[in-house]
């Protein structure tokens, strides 16, 4: 697809992943909306790089409507969904909670469906779209203490898959990209710590641009699923 003057919402945009994958699509010339539940902090960096913020908590059904009914009063059409809101907890066996779990399940599975559904209509009237669904390496293969987190992108990538067999004749691309460790935040919806970036392991940018690169390829093609790791992370 041609990203210049494209619509773009990417959803946990205000920092990490997020704020890079919109940086560069501003760059390459798309109009991008950014969510967060931090209000000020989404404001504060949309006006840095050039987006629209909005306030959105990917849990609450009612935000996700009021998300795309602005999208639909300001710009009147979607191409592309960044559904990149996520959190995540260490925990054992041992120390899981039901309601520790529900909580991550609730961002990571249940808000990425709502909001993927919310674009799907912009999307059939286009008669295109593209959803970019932001996993983890650790959809691949779980880890101690990843019960939770590991448990949740592994249903990311079953529900990128059903998304992409129901989706192609409607001419949508469903593509899932798994960065291997990020040095950003991570944490759960109380306890999100920005971690220095380190020189040996990924930074936000390697993503953007693989996110990038693959919405770039000619439309009649897609890349279902693409993995980045460190070269050398050691």
């Amino acid at each position: 697809m041609n990203i210049k003057n494209s619509i773009a919402l990417v959803t946990g945009g205000n920092s990490g992943l997020g704020k890079a994958t919109a940086t560069l699509l501003i760059e390459k010339g798309a109009k991008v909306i950014i969510t967060g539940r931090d209000k000020n902090k989404t404001e504060q960096v949309a006006k840095e790089i050039g987006a629209t913020p909005f306030h959105c908590d990917v849990t609450s059904d009612e935000q996700i409507k009021s998300m795309y009914a602005f999208i639909e009063k300001e710009f009147g059409r979607l191409d592309i969904l960044i559904n990149n809101a996520g959190i995540g907890k260490r925990m054992t066996l041992a120390e899981i909670t039901r309601e520790e779990m529900q909580k991550i399940y609730e961002v990571n599975v249940f808000g990425a469906t709502m909001v993927a559904q919310g674009a799907l209509p912009f999307f059939q009237k286009l008669g295109a779209g593209n959803i970019v669904n932001i996993a983890s390496t650790a959809s691949l293969k779980g880890y101690p203490t990843g019960s939770i987190y590991a448990s949740s992108k592994f249903a990311l990538r079953g529900l990128t898959q059903c998304w992409q067999g129901e989706l192609r004749r409607d001419n949508i691309r469903v593509i899932q990209v798994n960065p291997s460790e990020v040095p950003t935040a991570f944490g759960d919806e109380k306890n999100r710590e920005e971690r220095a970036l380190e020189e040996n392991k990924l930074t936000p940018e390697e993503i953007a641009h693989t996110i990038v690169t693959a919405l770039e390829m000619d439309n009649r093609g897609y890349i279902p699923e693409v993995t980045v790791h460190a070269t050398n992370p050691f």
